[in-house]
Formats: structure tokens, sequence, C-alpha cells
């Protein structure tokens, strides 16, 4: 499964939490949140929101900038065809008063 995939390596990669859930800890963590898919001619597509945590607005932009550089080495396993940033911006949960950066990105992958 392409999420389990992403997971591991971006929590390799980064060396913090990387999941889909909310951790214990308040920030300088990683959400996936996988909004898509598609198929074509046996050939997946996948649509996730990666959400970079920060203790401020700044350190979120950071993480997401560790994310997108991540991202690129992703693009180079065997099992992944190819990436693409769909857009990335400020995403602050103003519910939650927590600072985060979000990157939409869609993975092609077999």
């Amino acid at each position: 499964m392409i999420a389990e995939l992403l997971i591991s390596f971006l929590n390799e990669k980064l060396g913090i939490y990387v999941g889909m859930e909310q951790p214990e800890q308040k920030t300088g963590y990683v959400i996936l949140d996988q909004t898509g898919s598609s198929t074509m001619n046996r050939i997946k597509t996948t649509t996730f929101a990666v959400q970079s945590y920060g203790a401020s607005l700044l350190e979120a932009m950071r993480l997401n900038g560790q994310v997108e550089a991540a991202m690129e080495e992703f693009a180079e396993l065997p099992q992944v065809a190819g990436v693409r940033l769909e857009t990335d911006y400020n995403f602050t949960d103003t519910t939650t008063k927590q600072y985060r950066w979000q990157a939409v990105y869609d993975i092609t992958h077999y």
C-alpha cells in the first residue's frame, strides 16, 4: 500500500513522527491524509494532503520544505512512477491554534 510506504519513507528521511493520526506531541510532526485515488491502465494515482505542524508558522513552513525535499527522493523508489506537487499553503488550524503548512501531492505508483 502506497500510504504505508510513504509513511515509512518520510519517518526515515525526516526523523520525526509521520502518520495518519495525531500524536501526543503538539509540534514537530507530519500528518498524511489520503484525499483520493484513481486507476488508469493498471497504474494508480493517489492524492495526499501532507500537513506539517510546527511551534510557529515559520517552523511549520520549514518542515514543509523538508517534506518537499524528501518527496523528490520518494519519486526515485521503484514502486513510484512520479510525484507531483499540486500546491502548498498555510493551513493553520484556527480551532486548535496549531500552526501547520499543507502540501498536496499526486503520487503515481504501481
